[in-house]
Parts: structure tokens; sequence; C-alpha cells
């Protein structure tokens, strides 16, 4: 299997992302950029937990590399440069890059009312992942 890199040139790989590993399968990286956007890289393989933002919006826009969004109950979505996912406040869901690519994506809330919080949940399993 080929690994399909990305161009950190383009987007800053960021620092390793020590603060959340507890909540990932696999290493992921953060950059802070300016206007309160966030680059979240995930290596091939990395994924996050299932997880719910209460009372806000999550926007992820894929900007390098391939990846999976997956809602509880629904079918995987693919990530590529250009696919932006508006996730609403309440549903369950993770993401993450494929097994043969790394994968970059810009995030940011919107519609935040006050008491937002981010609860993480259990690990997607290889189970789930594997099938995709």
């Amino acid at each position: 299997m080929e690994i399909q890199t990305v161009d950190f040139n383009v987007w800053p790989k960021g620092e390793f992302n020590a603060d959340y590993e507890q909540f990932f399968t696999g290493n992921s990286y953060l950059a802070t950029l300016s206007g309160g956007l966030l680059n979240v890289t995930f290596e091939p393989g990395c994924r996050n937990n299932w997880h719910i933002h209460h009372k806000a919006v999550q926007v992820l826009i894929c900007v390098a590399g391939r990846g999976w969004y997956q809602e509880w109950g629904k079918e995987a979505v693919e990530l590529k440069p250009g696919v932006v996912i508006a996730i609403p406040a309440e549903v369950k869901h993770w993401h993450g890059a494929t097994k043969d690519s790394w994968m970059q994506h810009l995030t940011y809330h919107r519609d935040v009312q006050e008491g937002s919080s981010n609860e993480w949940l259990e690990p997607v399993t290889d189970k789930v992942y594997d099938e995709l």
C-alpha cells in the first residue's frame, strides 16, 4: 500500500496534539491559524473517538489528503479537498484519515450557545474503521 502524503508548506502540520492524544487512535497534530481556525493533521489510519459537540455546530473543511467523517448510525462520507461538513449540535460523530493517506482539515465552531462543550466518547473500533 502506497501512503499518500500532503504538502505541509501549504497547510502547516502543527505540533503533536498531546492535550488530546487520549481521544485519538494514531497521531494527530494541531496548528492554530488566524481567525479562530484550527488545522488538524491526521497521520494515515488516525481517527478521533466518537464525540458530541453540545450547543455548537462544528464545521470541517478538508484541505489536503483523504479521510472519513461518520455520524452515528449513518454511512461514512469521504473527506477530500474541498469537502465541507457542518455537524449539527448534539450529533455523535467521528472523523479521521484513511488508512493510506494523511488528511488535514480546518475546523471551527459556529452558532455557539452559552454552556457549549465537547463530550468525548468511546474509540471508533477497528471493525468499524476497517469496513470503510
